[in-house]
């Protein structure tokens, strides 16, 4: 549904995009996630028309973004990262008004509205000035607009900035719904929004992309954390043991205690070093009760500052 090939786009001397490549496939909800300034706003312009590209190229739906702009803006829904309201009109005169200058014919109006409508939640405030809404109703609206010419494909750019707690689960929410009925990119830097929300996920950072894949993917595609370790024995002698079996780098944490039984992490600076099976011949040579042993897994906000803070590997899982 979507192509980006070797997309660059310069501003004088800066370099937003340094020749991005990746594809969205019809169905898929995809976060694109990274740091302030790391390119994401940039490519959802291009895709929808806002922006050239300095070079490379775009499609959706098989049509090029710049030869094609006036069509492939009519299959996509944009909302912009500050939403677009008139504020001064109705929340149904408001989304007849979008219905109409996105080319949805007369006979079809009401029930395109009344589709928006429903899918966003909107119906106690249709007869409202948005000017009234509050901060979560509005952003409902800007998707409502998004979607009312029902559009293959939306692209939404920060859509829970800015809103409370309550207001984040709700249109999280509602991007899941709509996520049955349209092919999504969901532009972000909450890791939330990715982890609740997204089938997939693309890492840009300082105009490059740095990882594509699911969340499982790229968690798997780092090197594991620590071991975490149940034992029934004294606690002074198994951290002593244990301490004694790593390397100069290596650290034992106790993380709870109960009666004779404790939780204990064991780490190393080398996380590839295969440390299970000696951990668990050590605690069976000792006489001690091995109750569970288990690697810690990254979590995507590991695998994200990895991928955007200091340097760092280019990661395709």
């Amino acid at each position: 549904m979507i192509e980006v090939e070797r997309l660059e786009k310069t501003y004088g001397f800066a370099r937003a995009l340094t020749g991005i490549s990746f594809s969205v496939r019809k169905g898929e909800v995809v976060g694109f996630l990274g740091p302030n300034g790391a390119g994401k706003s940039t490519t959802m312009k291009i895709l929808t028309g806002y922006l050239l590209p300095t070079a490379g190229r775009a499609s959706v739906d098989g049509l090029d973004c710049v030869r094609h702009s006036r069509a492939v803006r009519a299959r996509i829904g944009y909302l912009p990262e500050s939403t677009p309201l008139y504020q001064e009109m109705r929340v149904d005169d408001y989304l007849g008004f979008v219905a109409d200058i996105r080319g949805v014919a007369a006979r079809d109006r009401k029930r395109a509205i009344a589709r928006s409508v429903d899918l966003c939640g909107l119906e106690r405030v249709t007869g409202k000035n948005i000017v009234e809404l509050s901060k979560g109703y509005k952003q409902r609206v800007g998707l409502a607009q998004a979607i009312v010419h029902e559009p293959p494909v939306l692209i939404l750019d920060e859509p829970t900035s800015g809103l409370d707690p309550n207001q984040i689960i709700e249109v999280r929410n509602l991007i899941e719904r709509l996520g049955e009925e349209h092919t999504v990119v969901l532009s972000t830097h909450y890791l939330q929004e990715v982890e609740k929300s997204c089938t997939r996920v693309i890492i840009v950072d300082r105009g490059e992309i740095v990882a594509d894949g699911t969340r499982e993917e790229l968690i798997a595609s780092r090197p594991p954390g620590g071991v975490l370790l149940r034992v029934r024995g004294p606690e002074d002698a198994v951290v002593g043991q244990l301490r004694e079996l790593l390397p100069a780098s290596g650290a034992v944490e106790v993380l709870h205690r109960e009666g004779a039984v404790a939780d204990y992490r064991v780490a190393v600076a080398d996380r590839s070093a295969p440390l299970d099976e000696a951990l668990a011949r050590l605690v069976v040579k000792n006489g001690w009760d091995l109750l569970s042993l288990q690697r810690e897994l990254p979590s995507l906000e590991d695998v994200f500052r990895d991928l955007t803070t200091g340097e760092r590997e280019v990661a395709h899982a």
